[in-house]
């Protein structure tokens, strides 16, 4: 996989200038898709179990795996801002 150049980007650490940049550069249905999928990750987070999700969001399990697996990456990034599943 390519190196994705955010360098520029993540010098604004400002919400409203992040959001901003996400708006510009994802199509709306991107956007619902991150939003699902930030909050899969944070009832990860809290404990909820998975198939839970899945049927609360109405997603597939898979995809709720999937985040599963990224939050016990200890590598990736949700470790290095100190996120991890319960």
């Amino acid at each position: 996989m390519k190196q994705i150049k955010l360098s520029n980007f993540l010098a604004h650490r400002s919400s409203k200038v992040m959001t901003s940049i996400l708006v510009d550069l994802l199509t709306p249905a991107e956007i619902i898709d991150l939003n699902q999928r930030i909050e899969i990750v944070q009832k990860l987070c809290s404990g909820v179990p998975q198939r839970e999700i899945a049927r609360e969001l109405g997603v597939s399990i898979s995809r709720v795996t999937r985040g599963s697996k990224a939050l016990q990456n200890s590598s990736g990034g949700f470790a290095k801002i100190g996120l991890r599943k319960l």
